[in-house]
């Protein structure tokens, strides 16, 4: 069952693309995360004063054309519609901006004074609304007009009864004046957003000095300088000055802990290379065939013996280097339990007898089956090894308890001393005087640990246990 999956043509396109869409630099993404709201608040306050304009650009308009109306009313009164006073004529003239254009017509439907021709669209008014002003929209030589009817019981050259005055202009006056106070308007925004940007541009730039200053002083840093880092930072850069003091340590620790590997397997190493050559010398120079056949076994042992530590010590460098997401499976524990306990029965010469002890159901696992494996392999080991000329009997149990799984590994020798229990979980550390590289147990430890869970000994009235107790990883 295959561990690994390729990365598709697609997730990779997906991921230049997510990398592309991110601003290249943190000032520049402060500054859009800033201007964003921002611009958003602007653009409703633009349309707000749109409303606003409008709304105040009606009243206005609307209550300049209802005085103009008033005057020209009052001077048709007085001069009984010959002319308009000096003072009126300026208002229809410049009222809001704009030429203003009116009519008066008597109760009898004759024009009075102004213009001819009136608007078009002019709704005609219900009796009891006639003494209020009727502000409408029309066309006047086709254009678009706003104006405003009114209807007064007055009385004119001796001719009484409800005269209609009616008082327009161009609305393109209008609009005039809503594109001017939203031009004003507009232009405060981008001002005041412009201004805003680029304050926030070069105070981003001021406030992430300290970085800077911090980039510097890590980037002028050799590689071998893994101390912590000391210098005074900001409040909200002191998490990853302290994550990256975290990451300094666990790189200082993995560079020491692999040095120390590297010279103990240096030393491990050097004494059977040389029993090695020694056995190879003693094959070459033997007298006789006899002779030459007996070292040749001991020069194969030898070799074997090297092989064995060799091999260790690579599973002993994967065993620290296990981690979830990258090496574990799904496996059937149970029966890869039984297939492992019978391989070391029939590869074992020594009349040992195993006995293995499963729950009656299958237990599903997630983790690493070669590392598992091993770490199994090493602890039978380890009770053939130690438990002295006594061992008659291996049992391998496994069983899963709560949400913890125990794999048991048992022998009838005569168990170990308590104190030399941490002594024997070191690395190249041999308790008994025995052919054995010293790391058996390490490396059962570093699985355990590997898999987040941890190795325990303990010895029994009649012999010694090793246990793995591993967290139970259900299937998904």
């Amino acid at each position: 069952m295959g561990c690994w999956r390729r990365t598709s043509r697609h997730e990779i396109t997906s991921m230049r693309y997510l990398r592309l869409k991110q601003p290249a630099t943190l000032r520049a993404r402060l500054t859009a995360i800033i201007l964003f709201p921002l611009l958003s608040v602007a653009v409703l306050v633009g349309l707000w004063q749109l409303s606003n304009a409008r709304r105040t650009a009606a009243e206005v308009f609307d209550r300049s054309l209802l005085s103009a109306a008033m005057a020209v009313i009052n001077d048709v009164a007085v001069s009984g519609g010959d002319a308009l006073s000096e003072r009126t004529q300026n208002i229809l003239a410049e009222t809001s901006g704009g030429q203003v254009f009116y009519h008066v017509y008597a109760p009898d439907g004759v024009i009075v004074a102004g213009y001819a021709t009136p608007p078009v669209g002019i709704p005609s008014l219900a009796r009891e609304a006639a003494a209020q002003p009727t502000y409408f929209e029309g066309t006047y030589l086709g254009r678009t007009v706003s104006g405003v009817r009114l209807q007064l019981n007055t009385e004119i050259d001796g001719f009484s009864g409800v005269f209609t005055t009616t008082i327009w202009q161009d609305r393109d006056v209008r609009i005039a004046f809503v594109r001017s106070l939203i031009l004003r308007t507009l232009v405060v925004i981008l001002i005041l957003v412009a201004s805003l940007a680029m304050i926030v541009w070069f105070g981003v730039k001021h406030g992430l000095r300290p970085l800077l200053e911090l980039e510097n002083a890590i980037a002028r840093r050799s590689t071998r300088d893994l101390s912590p880092i000391q210098r005074r930072v900001p409040e909200e850069a002191k998490g990853i000055v302290a994550t990256l003091n975290r990451l300094f340590g666990q790189v200082s620790y993995v560079i020491s802990s692999q040095s120390e590997f590297i010279a103990n397997a240096a030393h491990q190493l050097q004494n059977p290379i040389a029993g090695v050559l020694s056995l190879a010398e003693a094959v070459v120079d033997a007298p006789s065939a006899q002779q030459q056949k007996s070292r040749a076994q001991e020069l194969l042992d030898a070799a074997q013996d090297t092989a064995d530590l060799s091999r260790k010590l690579l599973m002993m460098d994967r065993a620290d280097a296990l981690t979830p997401q990258a090496t574990f499976c799904e496996f059937n524990l149970s029966e890869a339990i039984a297939a492992w306990v019978g391989e070391m029965a029939n590869v074992r010469k020594e009349d040992i007898e195993f006995i293995l002890r499963t729950d009656d159901h299958d237990l599903f696992l997630r983790g690493d089956e070669l590392m598992l494996k091993e770490a199994v392999r090493n602890l039978v080991d380890n009770a053939l090894r130690h438990g002295g000329q006594g061992v008659s009997k291996i049992t391998v149990s496994v069983q899963r308890m709560d949400n913890e799984i125990e794999i048991s590994v048992e022998d009838n020798g005569h168990g170990l001393d308590e104190q030399y229990f941490s002594q024997a979980l070191s690395r190249f550390t041999q308790i008994s005087k025995t052919s054995s590289s010293g790391l058996g147990l390490s490396i059962a430890k570093a699985v355990a640990e590997g898999h987040r869970g941890r190795l325990e000994l303990c010895n029994l009235p009649c012999g010694f246990r090793a246990q793995l107790i591993l967290p139970y990883l259900p299937c998904a």
